[in-house]
């Protein structure tokens, strides 16, 4: 097949990475679209799921809600916002990003605070904490591990499907592919996913370490234990 040295060649020539068209501005503009979406996203679920799960009233009405908006296309909703709100801004693509981000964030947190050792709450209650020192001091620590889990599934969700956005002539990573089917380069355009998909990649190995990192079952090696001399085991 010449498509995959073709492919490469395209990839190894810098002449492709630089420019207004380039590598390096079309990944600015991809991780651009990310983090505004994400953070809206995150600012939006979080706090509602971290109450939700912290009182336990209304939460699986929450998380069933924001499942629905899985089966919805996030084409078809990026269509209807453009149409919406005109294509003259980023708003419809980043508000359909944020939509299609906010399910992961919302499950994942909620469950991680119902899943809580309920002893460890009943035990910091009896110690007259407060429900707000219980949720900051207990509550997050423990559920911090699923929060990041859904914070990494919305991450690398949204990195894929951003690349949606160059078909209403947004920017991204996706304006490689589009650019490809309209030149007729396949090569081209399977560069463009590759670059797609090895950034998924990256973010989902950047926030699975985040995810390792702040898990409270996470503990230093311990320490080798000396060993005994021959002295020592001539008197044992």
């Amino acid at each position: 097949m010449a498509v995959v040295p073709d492919s490469w060649e395209w990839l190894t020539d810098g002449a492709n990475w630089t420019g207004a068209d380039g590598v390096l501005q079309r990944l600015g503009e991809h991780l651009a679209l990310t983090f505004v979406s994400l953070a809206i996203a995150c600012a939006v679920a979080l706090p509602v799921a971290v109450v939700l799960g912290h009182l336990g009233k209304g939460g699986a009405l929450a998380v069933n809600l924001s499942n629905v908006g899985r089966a919805v296309p996030t084409f078809a909703v990026l269509v209807l916002l453009i149409i919406a709100l005109g294509s003259a801004s980023h708003w419809p693509t980043i508000l359909a990003l944020v939509l299609f981000a906010v399910p992961p964030l919302l499950t994942n947190t909620y469950v991680g605070m119902r899943q809580i050792d309920r002893d460890a709450v009943e035990a910091a209650r009896g110690m007259g904490m407060t429900g707000g020192q219980m949720l900051r001091r207990i509550e997050l620590p423990l559920a911090l591990p699923f929060v990041m889990s859904g914070v990494r599934s919305a991450a690398v969700q949204v990195v894929a499907t951003a690349t949606l956005a160059a078909l209403p002539g947004e920017g991204g990573l996706g304006r490689i592919i589009t650019a490809g089917y309209a030149q007729y380069d396949t090569a081209k355009v399977v560069a463009g996913a590759i670059l797609v998909t090895w950034l998924a990649l990256l973010v989902e190995g950047v926030f699975l370490l985040l995810q390792r990192l702040v898990s409270p079952t996470r503990k230093s090696r311990p320490a080798r234990r000396p060993a005994r001399s021959t002295h020592q085991m001539e008197f044992t």
